[in-house]
């Protein structure tokens, strides 16, 4: 039976994991997810690594932080996870927003290897869809001032958010504002580790385009593509994704 941490980080209380010996590696789940959703990986590596496997604040059985955060205060929360626990130049794992924290990450502190799947953190174009609901949010906002009435308000932003800002409640709502807002691809170029993305080529939540472009502007990255899956590529094809990832870290691990 895995047994849950508790410690406090960046001001928040949070639930984490440590397995096995070796080199430092940290597991950052996605946005609405939790660590769980990294325990294949965990399983895999902890006969040959340190494995740390965390719930983000806001996610899992961590607290939510105490005001809105962006990607930059999720940096800070992870870079007090890993002095405290006396971490030096990990490997970073990470899945979609786990990965938005991995790059602004690397790019200020010393991380040995990294392995993105489904990363996000590039913006798109602003299509129409975007447009329209954009201009929906800013009518219900004149709709408020003008007749006070904060139910239909509420009604045009539920119907024109995506699902997973949706789904969130509380100070979560503005942190995926905050968080869905970050750009990470003018620091793209400063990712100087060697790093493993890994994409579904049918991800319609983070496209492969992206994934070719966060190739092309990372001075040392690979792309490998799994044909026929989405944006949950690593999850479906569990197997697949960790024999990926032993040929990456195939010198970083101890016997």
């Amino acid at each position: 039976m895995r047994m849950t941490n508790i410690g406090r980080y960046n001001r928040v209380s949070t639930a984490w994991r440590h397995s096995g010996q070796g080199r430092d590696v940290i597991l950052l789940h996605g946005w609405g997810q939790n660590m769980q959703m990294m325990s294949a990986v965990e399983d895999h590596l902890k006969d040959r690594f340190s494995v740390y496997n965390l719930d983000f604040p806001g996610f899992g059985e961590s607290d939510v932080p105490p005001e809105p955060w962006g990607v930059p205060d999720y940096v800070k929360f992870l870079r007090d996870f890993a002095e405290q626990n006396g971490i030096e130049c990990p490997i970073l794992i990470g899945h979609s927003f786990g990965c938005r924290v991995a790059i602004r990450y690397a790019a200020l502190y010393p991380v040995r290897k990294m392995c993105l799947t489904g990363a996000a953190g590039i913006r798109p174009p602003h299509s129409a869809g975007y447009q329209l609901r954009n201009r929906i949010l800013k009518g219900g906002k004149w709709l408020l001032k003008v007749t006070g009435n904060e139910d239909r308000m509420l009604e045009l932003q539920r119907n024109a958010g995506s699902e997973d800002y949706q789904n969130t409640t509380g100070v979560m709502k503005p942190t995926f504002i905050k968080v869905v807002e970050d750009d990470v691809t003018p620091i793209l170029k400063d990712i100087k580790c060697p790093v493993l993305l890994v994409w579904g080529d049918r991800d319609t939540a983070v496209p492969l385009w992206m994934g070719k472009k966060m190739e092309q502007e990372m001075p040392n990255a690979g792309l490998a593509v799994f044909e026929g899956d989405d944006h949950w590529a690593y999850w479906h094809q569990q197997d697949r994704f960790n024999r990926v990832l032993d040929v990456f870290l195939k010198e970083d691990g101890t016997r």
